[in-house]
């Protein structure tokens, strides 16, 4: 065999298992994570973000310090009606980033141990679960920011 065609071989072969390693680690990326402050006597709050797993995968739950219960809610609107209920999980398709905001699925800090304010920090944990079964946790600060300061974000429009 030419020792040009046998080099390329054995670089074929390593950079296949490369690969093979690297779908072994599989990881869930957060970006974007926010939390909406609150007034002193306001009981409930919403985490916002993006998620995106490199397999398809499910977000299975999330939890924070700062409240007693946190759930995964869907806001959806059906005849004009819109509704709003937490869900058991939600399903991440490889690659594609699934977006937690306002409008469809979000997170619910209910029961809140104080009051969130602009600048404060929200630890939060995602466990996320793959085809396999294989559960990976993810932990995250999400800033806390005024609904006034969204970023550029227009919400007059909404009411």
């Amino acid at each position: 065999m030419h020792p040009v065609l046998n080099q390329l071989k054995r670089t074929v072969c390593a950079l296949s298992l490369l690969g093979l390693a690297f779908q072994a680690s599989a990881q869930t990326k957060v970006d974007d994570a926010w939390v909406r402050a609150t007034v002193p006597t306001q009981a409930a709050s919403g985490a916002f973000m993006t998620v995106t797993s490199d397999t398809d995968s499910k977000l299975l739950s999330v939890a924070s310090p700062v409240a007693k219960d946190v759930q995964i809610h869907e806001m959806s609107m059906k005849n004009d009606v819109m509704t709003m209920g937490p869900v058991k999980s939600v399903d991440l398709p490889a690659g594609k980033a699934v977006s937690f905001d306002p409008n469809g699925y979000h997170v619910m800090l209910m029961g809140l141990t104080g009051q969130l304010k602009e600048g404060d920090s929200v630890p939060l944990t995602l466990t996320v679960e793959n085809a396999k079964g294989e559960k990976e946790t993810i932990e995250v600060k999400a800033p806390v920011r005024a609904l006034t300061n969204m970023g550029g974000h227009d919400h007059s429009k909404m009411h």
